[in-house]
């Protein structure tokens, strides 16, 4: 075949990839190499790929110290001795029940074994890193031996740019990658996270296995396709093709039953045969029509969730068992919600604080229908929960992300504030959430001030403006600048709050206005999107309830 052979069964081989068309790659720049990436302009020729691996991997900038190919030549025999390859055990960092064979022929699958083994010995920090093997075992095949393979999966570790997210390799920057994955399937997918929340009991077990839908469940030939594109673009297209999996799987499953009795398992059986239902051209056009957050965006929320782990305690592989949290069923009590009604609601908030259990802070059953005490026992919690079930039986909600203290900031003058990550949502009759309006249109965030008054407040929870900026600078709506210490020119609004009324408008033109005596309450929407009202246009409160979120992991 060619120098890149060595470690390939070819009779296991697509033929398409064995084209002797060869093809030279001499565009330097990146747009160009993202298309020809996402064209699959080098994946029908074997050797073309291995030069283009080789030259995308050498342009990785890196610590000044990185191992290379002569360092593997000097420590493979002490390391790895006259042993089996077979034999080798594998650093607790890898799965070592996720070792792929990617069509490598028997020198081939003993040599991923002895690379991973040498890359423990030269780094000595990586301490979680299950996508490992994958990534040796892809690279054999566009390698001329074991030593250039090393250098290359070095290269891709060492990366030093601080803004280029290559390989998870600590269980804090996986666990938190997942959550972050968790928080885009919540906005991204929802028909899909609407059947897992339905068929599983930890939706977030579920979307913690993505990177191994990926690095050990995806066939060669789909695998090497997105490392393609992953080696030009980076981390977001691993988020990108997850997502499209779990489309088509939804696409294909939905109103099938389970052919397990876990849904981890079936969505990794359909990635094993996912030729049986999309091919690798289709799987990536579908990944690159989702209109993702951009790129500052998602390492801002991966942040987020990060710190989110941290403040917990939540940082090695042996505390694992503390970080997917349900709602537990013998401390949660509501006059309102049954406990399935609150795993569902869980299911929808950012899976940071999907770590914490629901704390009661005020119920007009005990507390009284004064606003001003539901002010006080609100109050100092971020974020909050609003749950309401009318006299006829109607129950709606809000999750708010911001302090209701931040109401003062506006003095007597009716004011919203909040961040895009709040949404209202319906239970009874029917489940719907709705996100902020201009999430979902954002050609509705035109330039135009705040309502100064509250004399039609439904109507002005419908007619939510950006405050102008420059949209290169702004930062996601489903982010609050002041998590990250960052500034930002633009005025999330969502909630407001007076002595007389509370308002919080929702999404899709939905919005929601009580009272100041919490007992009457009036909703508002936009027939423009065709959604049914949160309630009845106008109703009686039966119960009204908030409830805070309480670390239970650090108690």
């Amino acid at each position: 075949m060619d120098e890149y052979n060595r470690f390939v069964d070819w009779d296991k081989m697509d033929v398409t990839v064995q084209s002797q068309d060869i093809k030279e790659l001499t565009c330097t720049e990146f747009q160009e190499l993202k298309q020809l990436a996402r064209q699959g302009y080098w994946a029908k020729n074997h050797s073309l790929r291995a030069k283009v691996y080789h030259k995308l991997i050498s342009n990785i900038p890196c610590r000044t110290v990185t191992p290379d190919a002569n360092v593997y030549r000097d420590i493979v025999v002490k390391i790895v001795g006259k042993r089996s390859s077979s034999s080798l055990p594998l650093p607790e960092f890898v799965d070592d029940s996720l070792v792929p064979t990617y069509c490598l022929n028997a020198e081939g699958i003993g040599a991923v074994r002895k690379i991973i083994l040498c890359i423990a010995n030269q780094f000595p920090d990586i301490s979680f890193c299950p996508a490992l093997p994958s990534v040796i075992a892809l690279l054999l095949h566009y390698s001329k031996d074991e030593a250039e393979c090393f250098e290359q999966v070095c290269r891709i570790l060492a990366c030093n740019d601080p803004s280029k997210r290559l390989i998870d390799q600590t269980f804090l920057a996986f666990e938190s990658s997942c959550m972050t994955f968790g928080d885009l399937v919540n906005k991204y997918c929802q028909a899909a996270h609407k059947l897992m929340v339905a068929v599983s009991e930890d939706v977030l077990e579920v979307y913690s296995d993505w990177q191994r839908w990926l690095f050990g469940e995806l066939p060669m030939l789909y695998i090497a396709r997105v490392f393609d594109v992953f080696l030009v673009e980076g981390y977001k297209v691993l988020y990108r093709v997850a997502l499209a999996i779990l489309k088509f799987f939804h696409k294909v499953r939905a109103g099938q039953p389970m052919e397990s009795d876990s849904v981890q398992q079936d969505i990794r059986a359909f990635v094993r045969d996912i030729a049986k239902s999309v091919s690798p051209e289709r799987l990536l056009e579908k990944a690159f029509a989702i209109r993702l957050f951009s790129r500052k965006e998602i390492q801002l929320l991966q942040m987020a969730n990060e710190k989110a782990l941290q403040q917990k305690g939540i940082t090695v592989k042996q505390k694992r068992q503390n970080v997917h949290l349900a709602v537990h069923a013998e401390n949660f009590k509501s006059e309102i919600v049954s406990v399935k009604e609150m795993r569902d609601i869980w299911s929808w908030i950012p899976e940071r604080f999907a770590l914490c259990q629901p704390l009661l802070l005020f119920t007009t059953l005990e507390h009284g229908c004064s606003l001003s005490r539901f002010y006080s026992h609100s109050e100092g919690h971020e974020p909050t929960l609003l749950l309401i079930k009318t006299t006829a039986k109607e129950v709606c909600g809000a999750y708010l992300s911001t302090d209701w203290s931040e109401r003062r900031r506006g003095g007597n003058k009716l004011s919203f504030f909040g961040t895009g990550e709040c949404f209202v949502f319906r239970l009874q009759p029917e489940v719907e959430r709705y996100e902020w309006v201009i999430i979902k249109h954002p050609e509705l965030a035109a330039s135009g001030s705040e309502p100064e008054n509250h004399a039609s407040p439904a109507s002005n929870a419908l007619s939510f403006r950006s405050t102008p900026s420059d949209p290169s600078d702004r930062l996601s709506p489903f982010l609050s600048a002041r998590h990250f210490n960052l500034p930002s020119k633009t005025a999330s609004m969502f909630m407001a709050g007076s002595s007389e009324c509370i308002i919080i408008g929702g999404g899709d033109g939905q919005a929601l206005y009580l009272d100041a005596d919490l007992n009457h309450g009036r909703t508002s929407h936009c027939d423009t999107f065709n959604n049914q009202p949160l309630c009845s246009e106008s109703f009686q409160i039966s119960v009204l309830e908030v409830w805070g979120f309480r670390d239970t992991v650090n108690g």
